[in-house]
């Protein structure tokens, strides 16, 4: 009687595009991206608690030397496109700050809440500072939904609108499912729902989103809010001291090398 053959040993899923694999910008960045995934684990993570508190551990060092902990290959991640919808700033400020969040983050709606405001008010709207939001869902459907619905919202000029309605205290316990971003939609101002809905749906934000989470996942970013401030990684929430501290290290190191507006070449 012959023998019942073994049935063969299954062969590891492939990385999908957008999952977790790093991409490669360069040598500098990997060892760049290492570090910022390191840092990440004290920000939120989908494994981690999902208590709204600040980010735990100590807020992250920045040095007095404006070179240090600065890779160059990451600042050339901006985008600083004049007619991002989901940018704050002038395209050519000394200092961007890209900002890689999930809507259901509870540290990220902290930092939206407590410090993005007070950096818009003192370095956004005196030309120091350009945000570029990255859309990086990663606690799955309802994360991608709130993604899409932002980038939707940005394309009838609301996106802040948006994102300061789905931070706002108590919103991401109501969920993102579709009823729920129409509602904060029509909250932000979106004049045409209709359209909104069906961009939601569409091709072009389901491309768009999926390119901010290649591009989070490239640099090493494992959880948010992850941040690079002229090519500085940051990770988690940290006090709004960390990010003034960071911010004008850029900007004085953009002003001595006479960089202003041009902290690396706008990413492809």
């Amino acid at each position: 009687m012959p023998t019942p053959k073994k049935p063969a040993p299954k062969k590891p899923a492939t990385a999908k595009s957008g999952s977790m694999k790093p991409l490669v910008y360069g040598a500098v960045v990997v060892v760049a991206a290492g570090l910022l995934g390191f840092a990440s684990y004290r920000a939120t993570s989908p494994d981690a608690p999902s208590k709204d508190t600040a980010a735990t551990g100590p807020a992250a060092e920045v040095s007095a030397d404006p070179n240090e902990g600065l890779y160059p290959e990451l600042a050339k991640l901006a985008r600083r496109d004049a007619d991002d919808k989901l940018a704050v700033g002038p395209a050519d400020a000394p200092v961007v700050l890209i900002e890689y969040a999930d809507f259901k983050c509870g540290y990220c709606g902290k930092f939206a809440r407590d410090t993005e405001p007070e950096l818009i008010e003192k370095y956004v709207k005196d030309g120091t500072l350009r945000i570029e939001w990255r859309n990086f869902p990663i606690f799955g459907e309802e994360s991608e939904n709130a993604a899409r619905a932002a980038w939707a919202a940005g394309q009838q000029d609301r996106f802040w609108e948006f994102h300061a309605a789905a931070y706002a205290e108590g919103a991401k316990e109501k969920g993102f499912g579709k009823d729920r971003v129409k509602a904060l939609a029509e909250e932000a101002g979106v004049k045409d729902l209709d359209r909104f809905m069906k961009d939601l749906d569409g091709d072009a934000a389901r491309a768009a989103v999926k390119k901010d989470q290649e591009q989070g996942y490239g640099i090493g970013a494992t959880s948010t809010p992850s941040f690079l401030i002229n090519g500085r990684p940051i990770a988690g929430a940290q006090p709004e001291q960390t990010f003034t501290r960071a911010i004008e290290a850029a900007a004085e190191q953009a002003n001595r090398t006479g960089a202003a507006g041009k902290a690396g070449e706008p990413a492809k």
